[in-house]
C-alpha cells in the first residue's frame, strides 16, 4: 500500500525524466563544436549554505552504484570523466571506471549522432589523465563534472535522455520476470533499486535503499537483495522519487531525531500538519480549535485521503517504521485533541503554550541528539495524527528522567498530563489537569504538592543554590514515606526564620501546608506506583506553578501601590 500511494503521487508531480535525478553540478567543461578549446567554469548554487559549495543543483543522468564500476552518461564525478584519482583511490580501478566513462559516451555518440555528444567523446579521445595539463584552482577529484558544447548541455537534450532511459533499461533483459508488487504485471524486476532515498536521518549520504535484503537474515524464499519484493524498474524509480520530492520539500516532511515522517494527500490540499507538529504557532491552534469546536461548514478538502509514513535507517536500509491512512478531516480533528491533551500553565501559572513534537521527545533524554530512539517520536506523531493512546513505556521514560533530573520540565509534565488524561473524546470545555486542582485529594498529588512547599520555605528562609528538590525529589517521588519526616523536620527551623524576618510570608505559607497536609488520609504512602510518580510530579509542578504566579501578582501589586504613592 505504502509503494503504490507513493506511486500514485508521483503521478500528479513533475518528476525528473526515467534516470535523472537532481545532483550538484561542480565544473562544467566548456568546449566548442570540435571538441577543442576546453575550458573550466565553477559552479556554485544560489544559496550560501554549505550544499551551495558542492556546486550547482541540476538534473543529470543517474545509475546505481555500490562497490561495482558504473559509469553515469556526460555527468560524473572526477575519477570516472577525466580519470583522476582522488587521494586514497587505486589507480588502476581509477582508470576502469574512466575507460568505462568513454565507452559508455562512445556509445551514445553512435546511438544518437548528437554533435554535442560527438563533441564530448573527441574531447575525450584527446584526454589523457597521464597529462592533465593546468587544472583550476580548487578542483576536486570527487567533485561532479558535465559537459557544455557551443553553450548547449548535453544531458539536456530530449534524444541523449531517451537513450539513457533505454541504456539503462538494458540490464532487465536478463532480469527474472515476476509480479511486480506496485503495479501488479508481470514484468522484468530489478534486481537492487536503482534509486535510493537521500536525507534520512542517519543514512547513507548516497541514499538508502526503500526495498533491500542485505543480510541473509532478510532473504525468504531464496530470494535476495531487492527480489523479496519484486519491483519493476519503472516502479521503483517513481516511488523513489516520490519519496525523495517529499523529502525535499519543508511543508511535506518532518525530522525528529533519528525519525523522519513524509506525509502527502491524495489530491493537492492547502492542509499540511507540519507546522502543527514542528513549530506550532499559538494563534494558529487557536484557530485549529475554532474550526473544529465551533463547527462551520466542512471543507471539501476533509474528506481527501492522508498518508504518512515514517522512516528511518539501518546501514544502507530503509526501516518503515509507521504506516497511517486516513483523510485531511479526521487529521485536522485529532490535531485540535492532540493539542488539547497538551494544555498545561507554563511554569509561571500562565497560558498554555503548544509544544512540537522534538521538545516532547527530547525531554525524555539526557541527550536527545546522541540517544534518541525512532519508537519516541513515531509513538508522539502516529498519537498526534490518529489519536490514538500513547504507550505506557513513555509514561516510565518520563518518571525515569524526572527521579535521574531531579527535577521536571515543562514538556515533560506535558506529556505526563497526556498520559495520565489520555482524553481523546474530550470536548474543549471538558479539558482537566491543567493547573493546580485545590480538590485533588490523591496522596501523590498532596505529597507532590507538599514537596513544592517545603522547596519554597527554604528558599524564602535562606535562598540556597541547591535545595532539598536536588537531593529528595526522586526519593520522595518514589518512597514518600521514607523522607517526607525527615523533610517536614527539617522546615521548622526555616519556618522559625520566616516567623521573625517574613511575618507575612510565614502566615500565607503556613495556611498553604495546613491546607495541604489535611487532605493526606494518615501517614504517607510507602511507595508509590510508576503512575502515581507522575501524578506526584504533577502535582509539585502544579503548586510551583501557583507560587510562582501568585509571587508575580504580589509584586505587580506592590509597584502598582509604588505608583500611587508617588
Amino acid at each position: 500500500m505504502l509503494l503504490q500511494k507513493l506511486c500514485e503521487y508521483a503521478d500528479r508531480i513533475d518528476l525528473p525524466p526515467r534516470m535523472y535525478q537532481k545532483t550538484r553540478v561542480k565544473w562544467l567543461i566548456d568546449l566548442d563544436s570540435s571538441g577543442g578549446n576546453p575550458r573550466f567554469v565553477q559552479l556554485t548554487g544560489e544559496d550560501e549554505t554549505k550544499r551551495s559549495q558542492r556546486g550547482k543543483e541540476m538534473i543529470a543522468p543517474h545509475v546505481g552504484r555500490t562497490v561495482a564500476i558504473s559509469a553515469k552518461l556526460l555527468a560524473d564525478n572526477g575519477e570516472y570523466v577525466l580519470g583522476l584519482p582522488r587521494e586514497g583511490s587505486d589507480p588502476k580501478r581509477v582508470a576502469k571506471c574512466h575507460r568505462q566513462f568513454v565507452h559508455t559516451v562512445s556509445e551514445c555518440s553512435s546511438y544518437t549522432d548528437d554533435k554535442s555528444v560527438q563533441a564530448v567523446e573527441k574531447f575525450l579521445t584527446k584526454w589523457s589523465p597521464q597529462n592533465p595539463g593546468t587544472l583550476p584552482e580548487g578542483f576536486d577529484p570527487a567533485d561532479v563534472i558535465t559537459f557544455r558544447v557551443d553553450g548547449t548541455l548535453p544531458i539536456d537534450i530530449p534524444g541523449i535522455r531517451k537513450f539513457w532511459a533505454s541504456y539503462t533499461s538494458r540490464s532487465a533483459e536478463t532480469a527474472p520476470v515476476m509480479q511486480c508488487i506496485v503495479c501488479g504485471r508481470r514484468k522484468a524486476v530489478a534486481d537492487r533499486m536503482q534509486v535510493k532515498v537521500k536525507g534520512i536521518p542517519d543514512g547513507q549520504t548516497s541514499g538508502t535503499a526503500l526495498v533491500s535484503a542485505n543480510k541473509s537474515a532478510f532473504e525468504s524464499y531464496g530470494l535476495h537483495a531487492s527480489l523479496i519484493a519484486p519491483t519493476c524498474p519503472e516502479c521503483g524509480e517513481r516511488f523513489a522519487k516520490a519519496a525523495n520530492s517529499l523529502m525535499a520539500d519543508e511543508s511535506t516532511h518532518v525530522r525528529v531525531g533519528p525519525l523522519v515522517f513524509i506525509f502527502w494527500t491524495r489530491d493537492p490540499v492547502a492542509f499540511s500538519p507540519v507546522e502543527f507538529l514542528e513549530r506550532p504557532d499559538p494563534d494558529q491552534v487557536r484557530a485549529l480549535f475554532d474550526s473544529v469546536w465551533k463547527g462551520g461548514a466542512p471543507s471539501e478538502a476533509d474528506d481527501t485521503g492522508f498518508y504518512a509514513t515514517a522512516l528511518s535507517a539501518s546501514g544502507g536500509r530503509v526501516v518503515v517504521r509507521e504506516w497511517l491512512e486516513s483523510t485531511v478531516g479526521t487529521v485536522r480533528i485529532n490535531l485540535a485533541k492532540w493539542f488539547l491533551r497538551q494544555r498545561l500553565v507554563d511554569s509561571y501559572g500562565d497560558s498554555h503554550r503548544p509544544i512540537g513534537v522534538y521538545p516532547l521527545a527530547a525531554s525524555l533524554y539526557h541527550d536527545a541528539r546522541r540517544d534518541m530512539t525512532p519508537n519516541v517520536p513515531a509513538a508522539l506523531i502516529r498519537s498526534a495524527l490518529l489519536a490514538r493512546a500513547l504507550p505506557s513505556w513513555l509514561l516510565q521514560k518520563a518518571v525515569l528522567r524526572n527521579r535521574t533530573e531531579q527535577g521536571v520540565s515543562y514538556p515533560r509534565m506535558v506529556l505526563c498530563k497526556m498520559l495520565l488524561n489520555p482524553g481523546h473524546e474530550l470536548r474543549e470545555e471538558e479539558d482537566a489537569m491543567t493547573s493546580l486542582d485545590f480538590d485533588n485529594s490523591e496522596p501523590a498529588y498532596v505529597c507532590g504538592r507538599l514537596l513544592a512547599e517545603l522547596e519554597r520555605i527554604q528558599q524564602l528562609a535562606v535562598n540556597p543554590k541547591a535545595t532539598i528538590i536536588d537531593r529528595y525529589f526522586g526519593a520522595a517521588s518514589a518512597a514518600p514515606g521514607s523522607v517526607f519526616g525527615a523533610l517536614l523536620r527539617g522546615a521548622q527551623s526555616h519556618l522559625a526564620k520566616l516567623r521573625k524576618e517574613k511575618p507575612g510570608a510565614h502566615i500565607a505559607i503556613q495556611h498553604s501546608i495546613e491546607e495541604i497536609l489535611g487532605k493526606l488520609p494518615g501517614s504517607f504512602p510507602s511507595t508509590l506506583s510508576l503512575s502515581d510518580q507522575a501524578v506526584f510530579s504533577l502535582g509539585y509542578y502544579h503548586q510551583r506553578a501557583a507560587d510562582r504566579q501568585a509571587a508575580k501578582r504580589g509584586s505587580a501589586r506592590d509597584a502598582g501601590n509604588e505608583s500611587e504613592d508617588e
